[in-house]
């Protein structure tokens, strides 16, 4: 299914760069404690990910396997520019300038294409967003980030970071599903034309089944011969925003790649959504939301 990357849509973000809109993560399955050598086996399945058209790789300094992402990269072989590659600040948020010139050196690369403030819970105030926005402004003036953004940013810290930004973050990379659309939040983002990139899209099918989606998914995934996670996946896709997902697994990253092959629809899109807001369920940063918050 290599031949599929010629197909895979774009994005294209408010600075007019394009994304791609089917990403490959390396945090959860990939996340790396406590140093240590290189994990060969997070570089071959960057390599496996690289072979069959998996252009766009997202990483983070804090998932600890940035120097296996750049190792990855060099070994493919597969010119820089051919890729799109993400990695978000949190650990040393504290030195901007610091935590891009590390992170490069770990990636073995010149320049990232799109860098992220990893998450907005360091800050104790609207200031402290707004200084750490104004550093990765600098990071994008410098080259050595094409494009900037946030991620897992609630409205309110847009908001703050908006009133004194010299340049729109271009996306915000948030847990999405229909479990989690987030109320007026990815709204917020259309109306001041931020991208919206989803983690943990599978979330219904993986980690909360038993919920009013298994009948239908199961139903559309009959009908398109393909399986409820590439149902997920084009849903999200098809809604305009980008999707990050990962495996450890060839087999389950060519399945993902299916979700290019059919589309859903409108119909089908709408009643995703309207089933998913029948149920409520975040995987990822519950302790930092009461049980019932769908912010």
């Amino acid at each position: 299914m290599a031949n599929i990357i010629d197909s895979i849509p774009t994005v294209k973000l408010n600075d007019g760069t394009e994304i791609p809109a089917l990403g490959y993560g390396t945090g959860t399955a990939w996340y790396k404690k406590g140093g240590g050598g290189i994990n060969r086996d997070i570089v071959e399945a960057v390599k496996t990910a690289i072979k069959l058209g998996y252009n766009h790789l997202d990483g983070a300094e804090v998932y600890g396997n940035e120097e296996e992402l750049g190792l990855a990269i060099k070994e493919s072989k597969v010119p820089r520019e051919k890729l799109f590659v993400t990695t978000k600040v949190i650990t040393n948020i504290a030195d901007i300038p610091n935590a891009i010139d590390t992170s490069l050196k770990k990636l073995q690369l010149d320049y990232v294409d799109l860098y992220l403030i990893h998450a907005p819970f360091f800050a104790k105030s609207d200031e402290d967003l707004q200084k750490a926005w104004a550093e990765l402004e600098k990071v994008k003036e410098s080259g050595k980030a094409k494009s900037i953004g946030v991620s897992n940013y609630q409205q309110k810290h847009l908001e703050a970071t908006l009133k004194t930004a010299k340049i729109q973050p271009s996306i915000n990379q948030i847990e999405f599903h229909p479990y989690l659309q987030h109320g007026n939040l990815v709204p917020f983002h259309k109306e001041k034309s931020i991208a919206t990139a989803s983690y943990g899209p599978l979330t219904p099918v993986t980690r909360a089944k038993g919920g009013p989606l298994d009948g239908l998914l199961s139903t559309l995934a009959k009908k398109y011969a393909v399986s409820e996670g590439d149902i997920l996946l084009r849903w999200a896709i098809q809604r305009g925003d980008v999707v990050i997902s990962t495996s450890g697994k060839e087999s389950r990253l060519n399945e993902y790649l299916r979700a290019l092959l059919f589309k859903l629809t409108p119909k089908e899109v709408d009643e995703i959504a309207e089933l998913g807001q029948q149920k409520h369920y975040r995987a990822f940063w519950q302790d930092k939301f009461a049980e019932d918050d769908r912010s």
